[in-house]
C-alpha cells in the first residue's frame, strides 16, 4: 500500500463502482494539482482539463503538466470546448476553486454533469472525507477550526494557528492561505505527523463547491460586497460563506456585522453554544469584546466567560443574555480583562477584532484562555495587510495592497484613523483604485470623508471612486501610476501623516497581482528615501 494511502474516501463514497474510481479534475492550479495527486494516491484513475489553450501556457504550467503525467494522470486536455469531454466513465468531477459556476464556458458543462448525476466535489470535500476515513481506520480525531469572511481571513487564520501552537498543540494551517488543504494533509501523512488541530482559511470559492463540511468551530468574520463577478449576486456570495457552518459546528459570530448575524436562526441562540465577538464591551456570557477603562484611556481585550451550570451528571456551558440578566441579579455578568489592545503588535481596531475571533475559535475547541494569550502578544501580522513599511521624513508609509475590496479599506481607515478623528484630525493620505470587480464603491464615501485628508486615485476605475465626492471639499489627485501617486503623496504629506495604499480594487489592470502592486509601492517609497538622503526607519 502507498505510504500515503488510507482506506479511500473515494471508495467509501463510490462503493458501487469498481476499485478504480475515475476522477476528472478541472483546473491546473494549486488545488487542482492537489486533488489529482490525492486521488492518484487513493487508487483512482485521474484525467484533467484546463480551459486555457495549450499554446498560451507558461513554461511553469508546462512543467507542471509533465510532472502530473509522470505521477500517473492518464490524460490532460486544454481549451474551452468542455461539452466535448466524455463523462461516460467519470464518477466524480473535482472542481478547482478558481472556476466560477456562472462562467459561460463552465455553466453548461456543470448542468450536463448534474443531469448525468455525476458528483461534483471541491477540495474541501476531499479533505473532509479523508478526515472521516482517518477517524474510522486510524482513530484520528483532530479538532477542525474554519475561518472565512470578506476581510481578515488570512490574519485571523495565521493568528489562530499561532495561539493554538503556543498553547502546546500541534497545528496544521492550510487552505486559501496556502498550502492547499490536501497538500498539507499529504505532507503530514508522509511525515507521520498529523496535527492535533487544523486551522483552515476558506474562501467563498472553496465553500461554494463543498457539500457536507462540519468543522468543530467556525467563523464568518464579516461580509461585504466582493467577488460578485464570480458568484453572480450578493445572495449567492453570502450563501457560499454560510456553508462554513455544519450541523454540529460551534459558530463564532461577529455581533457587529448584520449580515453575519442574520445567518444564525433565532432559535439556535437558545439551543446550542454560540460565541460572539465584537468591538464593544461583552454584554452576555460566552462572548468577547473590547472594554474601555480609565475614561477610555485603555482599551482591553475582554472576555465574559460562559456560565457553568450543573445539568444532571455533566457540566454544560450556557449563555446569559442581557434579557435574562435580571434573573441572575445575585450573580452579575463577569467580564475578565485579558490584555490591552495596545499590547498587540498588529494595529487597528479591525485587528483587535480579528484577535478576539482567534481567541474565541481556539477557546471553542477546548483551549484555555490563559494559555492562548502568550501567542497573542507575539504575532506580528501578515505581509501587505496594513503593514508599516517605512517612515520617511516623519511620514509613515503603510502597505495594505491586500485591501482589494471596499470593506477592507473601511476597516483599515477606521483602524488607523479613529483616534485622530476623535480629535477632529485627518492624517491619512489614501492611495486607491484599480479593477473594481463590479463592486459598489458608495460605502467608501463616509469613511473617506471622515478619515482621509487627501485621496490619490489610480487605475481603471479611479473615476468611479472620484464621482463619489462630487461637490465635496475633499482633495483628490488623479495619478498616472502608483509611483506617481507615491511621489505626489510625499510632496503633500506633513510630519505625522500616514500614506496608506489600500486600493479597494483588484490589481490586474496594472499589475500581475496584489504582491506585485505592493512591491512597486515599496520600491517607490525606497526611492523617496534615497532621493531625500534619508534612511528608511
Amino acid at each position: 500500500m502507498n505510504s500515503m494511502q488510507i482506506t479511500s474516501p473515494l471508495h467509501q463514497a463510490f462503493g458501487q463502482y469498481s476499485d478504480q474510481c475515475s476522477v476528472l479534475v478541472m483546473g491546473l492550479g494549486e488545488s487542482g494539482q492537489a486533488m489529482a495527486k490525492w486521488s492518484l494516491s487513493q487508487g483512482a484513475k485521474v484525467v484533467m482539463h484546463d480551459t486555457r489553450e495549450e499554446s498560451n501556457l507558461s513554461a511553469q504550467v508546462i512543467d507542471r503538466v509533465q510532472e502530473l503525467l509522470a505521477l500517473g494522470v492518464s490524460r490532460i486536455t486544454f481549451g474551452p470546448q468542455l461539452l466535448a469531454i466524455d463523462c461516460a466513465e467519470i464518477n466524480l468531477i473535482a472542481m478547482s476553486p478558481g472556476i466560477s459556476p456562472i462562467d459561460p464556458i463552465m455553466a453548461p458543462f456543470i448542468t450536463t454533469a448534474q443531469e448525468q448525476q455525476i458528483a461534483i466535489w471541491g477540495e474541501l470535500d476531499f479533505f473532509s472525507h479523508a478526515l472521516r476515513s482517518l477517524e474510522m481506520h486510524q482513530q484520528y480525531t483532530p479538532k477542525v477550526i474554519a475561518i472565512t469572511g470578506t476581510n481578515g481571513k488570512t490574519t485571523t487564520t495565521a493568528l489562530t494557528g499561532v495561539i493554538c501552537a503556543k498553547s502546546g498543540k500541534t497545528v496544521g494551517v492550510a487552505g486559501n492561505i496556502s498550502p492547499s488543504l490536501l497538500d498539507k494533509l499529504m505532507t503530514c501523512l508522509l511525515q507521520n505527523n498529523l496535527p492535533d488541530i487544523w486551522v483552515l482559511e476558506l474562501s467563498s470559492y472553496q465553500l461554494y463547491y463543498s457539500q457536507d463540511f462540519n468543522p468543530h468551530a467556525a467563523t464568518i468574520l464579516n461580509i461585504s460586497e466582493d467577488h460578485l463577478d464570480w458568484h453572480g449576486s450578493m445572495e449567492h456570495y453570502v450563501n457560499a460563506k454560510a456553508k462554513i457552518f455544519g450541523p454540529n459546528t460551534i459558530p463564532v459570530i461577529n455581533r457587529d456585522d448584520a449580515r453575519v448575524l442574520a445567518l444564525i436562526p433565532e432559535a439556535d441562540w437558545a439551543k446550542k453554544r454560540i460565541i460572539s465577538f465584537g468591538i464593544q464591551q461583552p454584554l452576555e456570557a460566552d462572548s468577547f469584546g473590547i472594554k474601555s477603562d480609565m475614561g477610555g484611556a485603555i482599551d482591553w481585550l475582554a472576555w465574559a466567560p460562559p456560565v457553568d451550570e450543573f445539568n444532571g451528571n455533566q457540566t454544560i456551558k450556557v449563555r446569559r443574555t442581557k434579557k435574562s440578566q435580571a434573573a441572575f441579579d445575585e450573580e452579575p455578568l463577569l467580564i475578565k480583562h485579558l490584555i490591552p489592545a495596545e499590547a498587540l503588535l498588529i494595529k487597528g481596531r479591525h485587528n483587535a477584532s480579528n484577535a478576539l475571533a482567534a481567541l474565541a475559535l481556539a477557546n471553542a475547541v477546548g483551549l484555555g484562555i490563559a494559555q492562548l494569550l502568550h501567542g497573542l502578544r507575539d504575532y506580528t501580522g501578515e505581509p501587505h495587510r496594513v503593514q508599516t513599511i517605512a517612515i520617511v521624513g516623519d511620514v509613515e508609509y503603510i502597505d495594505d495592497s491586500k485591501g482589494t475590496n471596499v470593506g477592507a479599506v473601511i476597516a483599515a481607515l477606521q483602524g488607523l484613523g479613529m483616534v485622530d478623528a476623535k480629535q477632529g484630525l485627518r492624517k491619512i493620505l489614501l492611495i486607491a483604485g484599480g479593477d473594481g470587480k463590479g463592486q459598489d464603491f458608495s460605502p467608501l464615501r463616509e469613511p473617506i470623508l471622515q478619515y482621509v485628508k487627501h485621496l490619490f486615485l489610480i487605475g481603471r476605475d479611479a473615476s468611479q471612486i472620484a464621482q463619489l465626492f462630487a461637490g465635496q471639499t475633499l482633495s483628490i489627485t488623479m495619478a498616472a501610476s502608483l509611483e506617481d501617486a507615491v511621489l505626489q503623496a510625499a510632496s503633500t504629506a506633513v510630519a505625522g501623516d500616514r500614506v496608506l495604499l489600500s486600493p479597494a480594487c483588484a490589481s490586474f489592470d496594472m499589475f500581475k497581482n496584489y504582491q506585485h502592486r505592493a512591491e512597486v509601492f515599496v520600491n517607490a517609497v525606497e526611492e523617496l528615501s534615497i532621493n531625500s538622503f534619508g534612511a528608511i526607519e
